[in-house]
């Protein structure tokens, strides 16, 4: 079963501060991973700026889900987290939501306003 990872378990991972960092490695090793160009875009910059060329290249190598947005749904998407007490969900959070739970993948998040959303939305969790 492959998992969309997103930027804040990869951001702790590289801070070395996952709760979890074997459960990612594991992830890593068996070939599990995902990611989409939302994630990579908010990645890669900083690294960039820190000219860490050979790791934005080996996330650039990650196989990525194609992004295919369905800008009414994500509106429903925002006026259910609103109705449910789920407030500041970005769109670019509710995009990738969007991704995950379209190709059937689990996401793989420290943002808790995944796990809120996810029952009222089919977003599986990792």
């Amino acid at each position: 079963m492959s998992v969309l990872v997103d930027s804040s378990v990869w951001i702790a991972y590289f801070r070395e501060q996952t709760p979890d960092g074997d459960r990612l490695e594991t992830l890593i090793d068996e070939g599990l991973i995902l990611t989409n160009d939302l994630i990579l875009a908010e990645l890669l910059p900083p690294l960039r700026i820190q000219r860490k060329h050979k790791l934005a290249a080996l996330l650039r190598d990650i196989r990525t889900l194609p992004l295919d947005i369905d800008w009414e749904e994500i509106v429903d998407h925002q006026v259910m987290c609103l109705k449910h007490g789920i407030n500041r969900v970005g769109i670019a959070d509710l995009i990738i939501a969007q991704n995950a739970a379209r190709h059937g993948v689990p996401l793989y998040s420290f943002d808790k306003h995944f796990r809120l959303m996810a029952g009222h939305i089919g977003l599986d969790m990792f």
